[in-house]
């Protein structure tokens, strides 16, 4: 991940500014990937394809994060795109996997419906001068679960015993990261509800 330090006190260097940077050159490949993925996983049903592009996804997620801080390449830009392309990959797999029937969809509206809410609150966040909440841990160990149990659907959806195996593995995780997602979207509420009393409006 390349979002900056949660120290409010740092100062933002000049290498913040930049765009052009090897860790968001790699955020800007997986987020290219994205309606590649889902016409893999709607179109063709290319199953394998789209699961061999969800691991050069997570792979370059954890790279850039990594050539971010040892390139000293953080950037805002990178702090923005990184967690987006993220949440556009689990849309677009909730979408195709409901759409090809292999989990309910009031399972993906719940999902969504946090996305949603936390989407809500940045007015009044950025009234008081503030752009985003730290990544809490709870949600980077919900993002982990979603994005794994989500190739582990994949194959549970054919048939055989690499199927039987991966069913239990990915509802486990699918049932872990759904709950950590809403968990932490909570978490996340109850901290903008604690700016918004502390803070009046227009101050940082």
């Amino acid at each position: 991940m390349q979002s900056p330090t949660a120290d409010t006190g740092s100062a933002i260097t000049q290498p913040t500014l930049k765009v052009w940077t090897i860790p968001n050159a790699l955020s800007m490949l997986r987020l290219l990937g994205v309606p590649l993925f889902l016409w893999l996983l709607l179109g063709p049903h290319a199953d394998g394809w789209a699961l061999l592009l969800l691991a050069f996804s997570g792979f370059t997620d954890w790279a850039d994060g990594v050539l971010a801080r040892k390139l000293n390449q953080m950037s805002e830009l990178g702090a923005i795109l990184d967690p987006l392309v993220d949440r556009l990959y689990i849309l677009a797999t909730l979408g195709g996997l409901v759409l090809r029937h292999i989990i309910p969809w009031w399972l993906a509206a719940l999902i969504v419906a946090r996305d949603l809410v936390l989407l809500a609150t940045l007015p009044a966040l950025r009234k008081r001068g503030m752009t985003a909440l730290p990544v809490h841990y709870l949600g980077k160990a919900a993002t982990f679960n979603l994005l794994y149990a989500f190739p582990f659907l994949l194959l549970g959806s054919h048939s055989g015993t690499l199927s039987d195996v991966a069913k239990p593995i990915a509802w486990a995780f699918t049932i872990w990261g759904t709950g950590l997602y809403l968990w932490s979207g909570a978490m996340y509420l109850r901290q903008v509800r604690r700016i918004v009393v502390a803070q009046p409006r227009g101050t940082s």
